[in-house]
């Protein structure tokens, strides 16, 4: 296959040809990686291109197996702690190396492991580091340089817990803002994402041929996700991209020759598909066009049981993926199934060995560079910066943060109110004003954000509201914190913050761009309505269709996902720091979230934004969303919807006073309850719930809202009922009456997925009530789709 890349030439690694320093170094690489690949038998070799999630193996399975890598998954945490200090980080980055250095029997060598994470806005998996803006904000920045600094700051607090390697920078090039992922994306516009992705990869790796390359202070990059994620029809996560390929690639790979020129070393595959090909088996994309054409050298790593998707595959057999290009297979769970079957086909000959040698090439060649290969190489806590904790959220770091939150802001609107008073009286309103893990969105401390603010999660930031309260007061006025807008004294002016709750991948995919939530819109009706000026703070991933808000509030500022320095939102409302910030995607007129991706027909296109001072006159916009007026998805939970408009209680155990706890996002373990539920694969990461019953515990899960239509659940059974299993419509002060369902779930045990229907023929009535699991033994099962639908007349329950 022959595909030109418009606009984009090869930008191979390999140094120069004319340079004999250069082919000193790369002829001492190639010459170390082909010893070590000598001497390394069968089962070690494939161990290097398995990458299992620390939640699923331990320090005596990496001495006995030798994974080449392993991650962290978004949720996943050291010794089973997600929220767990730093220093638990670094102790098992010591532990995992040392099981993967310990001497092996016939000479055979032991090659060091190398850890890699997610820390794709700041460290935000630890505790405690400094939560960055999202990419959507640093792309408002425009500023490569900022982004630079940014990238050296992040491997700094990565390499304090002891983690070799970061899975960003995210380079795709969203194209359709419904997508779940774009505030990961810097813009619209590919050579701005391309020079900025540049830049973060130089800024965590240092630069090539340079001293301090993936020396101390530094990390290995990855350039993610190649290539199309950004161009999915309809914006679907993980979906289907179709088109000219050459137009395709134009836009979606053109941050990749960048990223390879400022010397990225590993690229991860897409999830995506593109014109019916997964990318994690499209050896014409990945080999022919990533190595052969753009020159890439260092290694590829698969996506979270990304080869499962491919044509053919399951998460333990895909010798496709590996066969198109992919070097590292990332599969959480399910590494000792897929590692034996890789065995196999290499030893029956469906997968040649040269193939394999070639991939444990590329992946030791990275750890080479990285200094993982070195003769005298010291555990992780013994490396550059390791263990000094001060680092993380350092002033200087914090300093940063603040910096880019301050660039990253854009004024869309501005009647005069901004900058504020000296000496106003300022009422800051929202529920997001003094939430630190709304502020900071997807990716913080767990995959899908947080929704909660305490010092525990967050005890090295400053939240909008704190920010503003302190800028005002050393200017002379007072700023009070009203979440919901009450006030005794009329203040002279108020700032309301609200937005988007957090969200990430899959589960922030929407059908339009229509803002629903109206805890902003109240509040903005109820200042206007008292003649208070406001000034929104619009916190969001994405643009999206505000034109209500807009309309009622006397300035308007685009405050993306700002993170855990909410100062630099008051620089810019203050006048403090000059506003510099421009939209680096086009903001919508209408909500049906068609594509703009160009001025016409943008109520602000790419490049707007107002300086401090700048005043503004906007003509009344129109407020007409039908959208808004439909009805709902009936999901309650699963087809990326995470339970926003439904509820999931644990009970307690029979015989335990109290009655419910809430399981945010779906997910949890409530003290007393017997209840636990985790996240489960099944078509794609966390797509789907286990939920963990002790004997004698009760599960419920159902709409909050009045509803009388009949559910759908779409569950597995993994393993037979021990006990009693019944079923009711319950109430938070009634159970119901129970039905018995023990042989209906018995017979559906190991059957794979399955479909139940509750309807009030075998039920009672469905209004306001939740489905009430009970059993009396312990009992597991999963859920991946929780809806209300309707059915006839009549209709029986089925399961």
């Amino acid at each position: 296959m022959a595909t030109a890349i418009a606009g984009c030439s090869p930008a191979p690694l390999s140094t120069s040809a004319g340079d004999p320093s250069a082919q000193r170094v790369q002829a001492g690489e190639d010459a170390v990686v082909a010893g070590l690949v000598s001497r390394m038998s069968l089962e070690r070799k494939v161990a290097q291109l398995i990458q299992p999630q620390i939640n699923s193996f331990t320090a005596a399975d990496m001495e006995r197996y030798r994974f080449g890598s392993y991650l962290n998954g978004g949720n996943g945490g050291p010794y089973g702690d997600e929220f767990a200090p730093a220093s638990e980080w670094l102790r098992l980055a010591d532990e995992m190396f040392l099981a993967s250095v310990k001497p092996l029997e016939g000479g055979e060598p032991a090659i060091p492991v190398m850890w890699g994470t997610d820390a794709v806005h700041g460290h935000t998996n630890v505790v405690g580091a400094t939560i960055f803006p999202h990419n959507i904000a640093l792309g408002a920045t425009g500023d490569a340089d900022l982004v630079r600094r940014i990238g050296a700051a992040t491997a700094v607090e990565i390499e304090v817990t002891g983690i070799d390697w970061n899975f960003s920078p995210t380079v795709a090039v969203a194209r359709d803002d419904r997508w779940g992922r774009t505030y990961e994306s810097y813009s619209e516009n590919p050579e701005l994402v391309a020079e900025l992705g540049a830049a973060l990869v130089e800024g965590q790796q240092g630069v090539r041929g340079s001293e301090d390359y993936l020396g101390t202070g530094r990390v290995i990059a990855t350039a993610k996700h190649f290539f199309g994620d950004g161009g999915t029809d309809n914006g679907v996560d993980q979906g289907e991209v179709t088109g000219d390929l050459n137009a395709l690639m134009a836009i979606h790979a053109v941050p990749y020759p960048a990223a390879i020129a400022a010397g990225v070393e590993t690229i991860m595959a897409s999830f995506n598909s593109i014109n019916g090909r997964k990318m994690h088996g499209n050896r014409a994309l990945l080999t022919d066009v990533l190595r052969g054409q753009m020159g890439f050298d260092g290694l590829v790593v698969g996506d979270w049981n990304g080869h499962g998707q491919v044509a053919g595959c399951t998460v333990t057999d895909c010798p496709q993926s590996l066969l198109a290009g992919l070097d590292i297979y990332m599969v959480p769970d399910d590494w000792k199934g897929l590692m034996d079957t890789l065995i196999a086909q290499v030893r029956d000959g469906t997968i040649p060995e040269e193939r394999i040698d070639e991939a444990v090439t590329r992946v030791l060649r990275v750890k080479y560079r990285a200094g993982l290969l070195d003769p005298d190489v010291q555990r992780p806590s013994q490396r550059g910066v390791a263990g000094r904790y001060d680092l993380l959220a350092s002033p200087e770091h914090r300093a940063l943060a603040r910096e880019a939150v301050a660039a990253s802001q854009v004024i869309l609107r501005n009647d005069g109110v901004l900058p504020l008073a000296e000496g106003a009286d300022i009422l800051v309103a929202g529920m997001a004003a003094d939430n630190i893990g709304i502020a900071s969105g997807g990716w913080t401390l767990e995959w899908q954000g947080m929704t909660e603010s305490n010092d525990r999660l967050f005890p090295n930031a400053t939240s909008i509201w704190e920010g503003l309260k302190e800028a005002t007061e050393a200017r002379g006025g007072s700023a009070t914190l009203s979440p919901d807008g009450s006030f005794t004294n009329r203040p002279d002016v108020a700032v309301v913050v609200f937005g988007e709750r957090p969200y990430a991948e899959f589960a922030g995919d929407r059908k339009h761009l229509g803002f629903s939530d109206e805890e902003g819109l109240r509040l903005l009706r109820q200042f206007n309505s008292e003649g208070v000026p406001t000034v929104a703070v619009f916190l969001s991933g994405r643009p999206l269709w505000v034109n209500r808000e807009l309309n009622l509030a006397n300035a308007f500022v685009a405050s993306w996902l700002p993170g855990s320095e909410g100062a630099g939102i008051a620089d810019i409302l203050t006048g403090a720091v000059s506003a510099r910030g421009k939209l680096s995607f086009s903001w919508p007129n209408d909500c049906t979230g068609a594509p703009l991706n160009r001025a016409e027909g943008a109520l602000f296109p790419v490049g707007y934004g107002l300086a401090t001072g700048e005043i503004s006159p906007m003509p009344v916009l129109g407020e007409s969303c039908s959208l808004l007026d439909q009805a709902g998805s009936s999901v309650l939970f699963g087809q990326g919807r995470l339970a926003d408009s439904a509820f999931a209680v644990a009970l307690r155990k029979t015989g335990v006073p109290a009655d419910v706890a809430a399981l945010e996002l779906f997910r949890g373990s409530p003290q007393g309850t017997g209840i636990a539920v985790r996240g489960h694969d099944r078509n794609a990461q966390e797509d789907s719930r286990e939920i963990a019953m002790a004997a004698g515990s009760a599960f419920a899960i159902g709409s909050n809202e009045s509803d009388a239509r009949a559910y759908r659940v779409v569950y597995d059974v993994p393993e037979r009922p021990a006990g009693r299993i019944t079923l009711s419509l319950a109430t938070s002060g009634d159970r119901g009456t129970p039905i018995d369902i023990t042989q209906h779930m018995a017979h559906a045990a190991q059957k794979g997925w399955r479909e139940m229907i509750v309807t009030e023929a075998c039920a009672g009535t469905l209004a306001d009530r939740a489905l009430l699991f009970s059993s009396e033994a312990a009992f597991t099962f999963r859920i991946a789709e929780v809806a209300r639908v309707e059915v006839a007349e009549g209709t029986g329950c089925s399961f």
